[in-house]
């Protein structure tokens, strides 16, 4: 398999340390929505990474979707997230609260970065929604001391909010305060201390 998409994206960094864990072999090519955006396209018409190159050459597309494939290829007891009931309906909530932060940000960065005059009610939207799910966020962790998110191992959830905070912490510096956050600090720094996730990383380089 071939993923596409650079590490400074919390959303292809997520599915890389997946696949890691879960000891899929994969090509990475780390490709940009800028400067190899006809490359992207031609496999992905929306020009969004990641994107997933399968060995049969069907291409998956979106992260969400990317890992609900790769879920597939394990076993039930290996897959990062529970499979039924309350605990499954709330991991996934988790999840979709850090890729939706994650999405706020990147919205955030092109209105100020690639607007001659940004919107000041759009951009300040987009931090209120910020805000407000990271408060969400570190209450619900707060409620679970455990090392992880979800039980005694990782979990996509796990996976998910460490690569959205860093990501968005890079992209808007100052925007994320963790020290009014400290279970959500505290979750971070035991995520990015892990071996997958020092391996899979790359610092956020604004795009020329």
């Amino acid at each position: 398999m071939i993923l596409i998409g650079q590490y400074d994206s919390s959303f292809v960094r997520r599915v890389a340390i997946a696949m890691r864990i879960y000891d899929l072999p994969f090509e990475h090519r780390p490709w940009s929505v800028f400067g190899d955006g006809d490359r992207i396209q031609a496999l992905n018409p929306l020009m969004r990474v990641p994107t997933l190159v399968l060995d049969d050459g069907e291409v998956v597309v979106d992260s969400n979707s990317i890992i609900d494939h790769i879920d597939s290829l394990v076993s039930l007891e290996r897959r990062l997230l529970p499979q039924s009931g309350p605990e499954r309906r709330h991991a996934l909530r988790i999840a979709a609260l850090a890729t939706g932060l994650a999405d706020k940000g990147v919205s955030l960065f092109y209105e100020l970065r690639l607007h001659e005059q940004p919107s000041v009610a759009w951009a300040e939207r987009c931090r209120s929604q910020i805000r407000a799910t990271l408060d969400a966020l570190e209450a619900d962790r707060t409620s679970k001391p455990g090392a992880f998110w979800f039980g005694e191992r990782i979990g996509h959830a796990d996976i998910a909010v460490a690569c959205a905070l860093r990501h968005v912490g890079e992209a808007h510096p100052g925007l994320i305060r963790l020290d009014d956050h400290p279970s959500l600090a505290a979750h971070c720094s035991r995520m990015e201390a892990l071996r997958v996730f020092k391996e899979i990383a790359q610092p956020f380089v604004a795009p020329a």
